[in-house]
């Protein structure tokens, strides 16, 4: 959402630019554009930004060898073989 806030603001900043400010100053107009410049930019690093809850990179599974196996669940991985009971 974030993305596309950013991305409407740097079209809206270039379209007032050439289509209202240039009337008035040409300068303003190119200061406007060199802003909406450096909009997509920081759009396209925020929109990949890690959540907090994203934890793909710290996967506990890559050190369990035995993670496909019955009882081996995804968030509280095995590290240790099951007891027999």
């Amino acid at each position: 959402m974030r993305y596309f806030v950013m991305m409407g603001v740097c079209l809206g900043l270039f379209v007032l630019a050439w289509g209202v400010v240039r009337f008035f100053s040409v300068g303003a107009a190119i200061g406007l554009c060199l802003v909406a410049m450096v909009i997509p930019p920081l759009a396209a690093v925020l929109a990949n930004r890690r959540d907090k809850d994203d934890d793909w990179w710290n996967d506990p599974r890559w050190d369990d060898p035995h993670w496909e196996q019955r009882g081996h669940d995804r968030d509280r991985p095995d590290h240790e073989p099951p007891e027999d009971r």
